[in-house]
């Protein structure tokens, strides 16, 4: 058997160092992007409720349940017939006093607001509360609730806004909010939805969402730019709804912030955006091509994203609600 010569062995020593630098580098990014997201922010802070939310199940899928019963989205709110309805998906809404608000996020724009509210109608967090003790938030508030949840055992997560297409008919994506936490027993990030738990429709893991079945802001966004999506594809559910490039660019912005750790609430988008009714011109679009590209790969691109958050206030200037 030939020997290797010096220069092959020491070819093959160079190209397995580069590749345990670049393995490194990998893992560095990973750890500084985990470590960004633990930290908390205005909307996921919990403060006295911390212990609280630490002791409640550390399984995924019993969280998710738990926080699920805890909750009413306002849809079943809305539909007249379904508000009277003693024995349906969330219970006996006809014991819910009308003078409620059907979308309770005005009143609990964060985590903390929300256990405090669960905790102040009953202090008893079980699958028994009651419809009448329960609060009315959307896909919005359970991202952010599990988020919340989950940074105070130590996990890192984030809040994502994007578009899935389990909600309405396949092929057609609506506006939706999920969590992403990372397992660090994998090495991987996993996109899990509190919000459709108990659903009978949902035929996947909603502790572990397939990547096909959720799009990201910016998947979205770049998707109808580049003509693979219509504009009757993509929804986002204002009234009347919105379709097309003004509901992408809600996304991109919504996820930007998420990944910044600034959980924004369903009013505010840039100043520039919003006082332009979304109608951008061909170099504002390509901007924001840009910035879509980059939070593909967000992990990859995380100190890039971070420059940018830093230096570009046009897209930190929020308008919308009262501001």
């Amino acid at each position: 058997m030939a020997r290797k010569s010096m220069r092959t062995v020491a070819l093959e020593m160079f190209f397995k160092i580069k590749e345990h630098m670049k393995e490194e580098k990998k893992r560095q990014e990973v750890m500084n992007t985990t470590d960004f997201y633990i930290q908390t922010s205005e909307f996921t802070e919990l403060g006295f409720y911390r212990e609280f939310a630490r002791n409640l199940p550390d399984d995924i899928n019993e969280l998710c349940l738990l926080q699920r019963y805890q909750t009413i989205h306002p849809v079943g709110l809305l539909n007249p017939k379904t508000r009277m309805d003693k024995e349906g998906f969330w219970g006996n809404l006809s014991e819910i006093p009308l003078t409620r608000l059907n979308f309770e996020e005005d009143y609990f724009p964060n985590a903390l607001s929300m256990f405090a509210e669960l905790l102040r109608l009953n202090p008893s967090y079980t699958k028994d509360r009651t419809a009448k003790d329960k609060i009315h938030i959307t896909c919005r508030g359970q991202a952010i609730m599990l988020a919340a949840t989950l940074k105070t055992k130590g996990i890192p997560a984030r809040v994502r806004s994007g578009y899935a297409d389990y909600i309405r008919t396949a092929g057609n994506y609506l506006d939706h909010w999920i969590t992403e936490y990372y397992d660090k027993e994998n090495n991987r990030w996993i996109l899990a939805d509190a919000d459709i738990h108990c659903d009978p429709h949902i035929d996947f893991d909603p502790n572990d969402i397939p990547r096909d079945r959720y799009l990201t802001g910016a998947q979205a966004y770049l998707k109808l730019r580049k003509g693979e999506l219509s504009d009757k594809q993509l929804s986002y559910a204002s009234w009347p709804i919105t379709h097309g490039i003004a509901a992408a660019i809600r996304g991109v912005f919504y996820d930007f912030h998420c990944l910044m750790n600034h959980e924004i609430v369903f009013l505010h988008q840039p100043a520039y955006v919003s006082d332009k009714k979304f109608e951008l011109s061909d170099e504002e679009l390509r901007e924001i091509d840009q910035l879509a590209e980059l939070m593909l790969e967000s992990d990859k691109n995380f100190s890039l994203l971070l420059e940018i958050w830093n230096q570009n206030d046009k897209f930190r200037i929020l308008r919308g609600g009262l501001n």
